[in-house]
């Protein structure tokens, strides 16, 4: 479970969210995940593809993960999608614990990128 700070942040991240982009409606952890893959993918909103979906969510998980020590980035390909490298494998962890470590990042996300003080 995430500590009170970080559920505060949290709140403020699923806020800008929302107003920013979902007419108000709270985004789930996937629909945060999307739009950071979408921006670090630095390419307009259109409808993607299945696969493309999940590829952009990679890219964002990696991207979050990244000041963790887990992933770096390797360089972008000829279609101009970044690609990383597991550098630590990640520890094997239980539902919950997955979730407070992604929130985690996320929030780290949004405050490293000046949206969150």
């Amino acid at each position: 479970m995430l500590d009170q700070k970080n559920r505060e942040q949290w709140r403020k991240v699923e806020q800008f969210i929302a107003e920013k982009f979902l007419d108000g409606e709270i985004p789930d952890v996937d629909a945060v995940l999307f739009l950071i893959g979408v921006r670090e993918l630095g390419v307009p909103y259109r409808n993607f593809k299945k696969d493309e979906k999940i590829d952009i969510l990679h890219i964002a998980i990696c991207r979050v993960l990244m000041p963790y020590g887990y992933y770096e980035l390797t360089g972008l390909d000829e279609d101009g999608w970044p690609h990383y490298r597991l550098k630590e494998k990640l520890p094997a962890l239980k539902a919950g614990e997955q979730s407070v470590l992604i929130k985690e990042a996320i929030i780290r996300y949004f405050e490293e990128e000046g949206v969150l003080s």
